[in-house]
């Protein structure tokens, strides 16, 4: 699974791509978010506010319930706001 991180996840987790093998068990993208949590003090940081975080699986924006497995691109950033 690949994870991609963007602008201030980005910073607090300290990298922008990162390959991962979650357990079985994570079949859906709230469980993800539980998982990467625990792997550094950076990654917690950044998923300290989940109500400020966006996901996408492959390219699709989707809520923490959406299934995901082992081939997905999964993409975590901030809400996007435009001008």
């Amino acid at each position: 699974m690949k994870i991609l991180w963007f602008a201030w996840l980005r910073t607090r987790v300290g990298t922008a791509t990162e390959n991962v093998d979650p357990p079985a068990s994570v079949d859906d993208v709230a469980k993800l978010l539980d998982w990467l949590a625990a792997r550094s003090p950076g990654h917690a940081e950044a998923l300290a506010k989940r109500e400020v975080v966006r996901v996408a699986v492959n390219q699709e924006y989707v809520k923490l319930d959406h299934p995901v497995t082992k081939g997905d691109e999964i993409a975590i950033f901030p809400p996007v706001t435009g001008g």
